[in-house]
């Protein structure tokens, strides 16, 4: 029987079931066969409209989801909150029904308030995909995270997989546990004592504050970018300290296994959490996750505006 899918809004990896998030999965394999052909286009949101409302700045995420909004054939809105009616007092609530009267059908939103997107999607009859909100859930990423390493590994069942660095901060990582936990994989949190307390172990991960301690047996790293203002705030002592002993170099590489693969969601910090030597190195696959987020991405705009009016 094949799986029906039936949510308007993507909100985070915890919402999802185990069998919602294969689903994700599998339809974005479809598409990135789409994006291989010689015809990248297809006609999947024909007379849907998307509006992209990045609230907090973005590069790489904005840049993947107009993509694949190009690909699937919408026509795309993209509104900056620094000339929008937000410098005029206008509410985001109200910015957006007024958009929604104008038939759009889908908004992407980044926003630096946690729980934005789930609020919009409680209040809106359009589809509403978080692309990052505040510490607390960026799905989308997490989704290409899990889909590159099933692709490269073919499971993820059985996986152990390290996230290094500022897990206490990190949208990123709170969105990667509940998608590779559903899925089997073992997930451990490696970073500061600072950055990664003991209270993660009550959702099932692995706390260790031991670099290679948290490697010896791992599948796949995870390396998060270190936020340079937060130096300023007492996490760990300097750049340089952390780099020393949580930073991956290519020495490091000599207590880990041949076959790991090294990840990082981007922008990186050569240098810091990650030597240039291994960033583009033979166990690298960041630039497949910048290839693999797009087909991710035409997968979730697919499926929500499968469940539009």
């Amino acid at each position: 029987m094949d799986f029906q899918w039936t949510k308007k809004d993507l909100l985070d990896l915890y919402d999802l079931s185990r069998d919602e998030i294969l689903h994700i999965l599998n339809t974005a394999e479809e598409f990135k066969k789409v994006s291989q052909r010689n015809v990248k286009k297809v006609p999947a949101l024909r007379g849907r409209t998307v509006v992209n409302l990045f609230v907090e700045p973005s590069t790489r995420t904005r840049v993947s989801f107009e993509l694949a909004e190009q690909r699937l054939s919408a026509d795309i809105i993209n509104m900056n909150a620094d000339v929008s009616s937000f410098r005029k007092g206008e509410t985001l609530l109200d910015t957006l029904k007024n958009i929604q009267a104008l038939q759009a059908d889908i908004v992407v939103i980044r926003h630096q308030a946690t729980g934005a997107p789930n609020f919009l999607a409680r209040e809106l009859n359009m589809g509403v995909v978080n692309a990052g909100d505040g510490a607390h859930s960026h799905p989308t990423q997490a989704l290409l995270d899990i889909f590159t390493i099933r692709e490269k590994k073919g499971r993820i069942e059985g996986l152990n997989v390290v996230i290094v660095g500022d897990i206490l901060h990190s949208r990123v990582a709170r969105s990667n546990v509940w998608g590779l936990i559903k899925l089997g994989a073992n997930v451990t949190f490696a970073g500061p004592a600072t950055l990664v307390p003991r209270e993660f172990e009550q959702i099932g991960v692995r706390v260790c504050h031991n670099l290679k301690d948290a490697l010896a047996d791992a599948d796949v790293i995870n390396l998060l970018r270190i936020q340079l203002e937060r130096q300023q705030r007492g996490y760990f002592p300097s750049l340089g300290e952390y780099s020393r002993f949580f930073g991956i170099h290519p020495e490091t590489l000599r207590y880990i296994k041949r076959d790991a693969l090294i990840m990082h969601p981007g922008p990186i910090n050569r240098g810091v959490e990650i030597d240039s030597a291994v960033a583009d190195g033979p166990q690298s696959v960041i630039l497949e996750q910048v290839t693999n987020g797009l087909a991710v991405r035409m997968a979730v705009l697919f499926l929500v505006a499968g469940c539009l009016k």
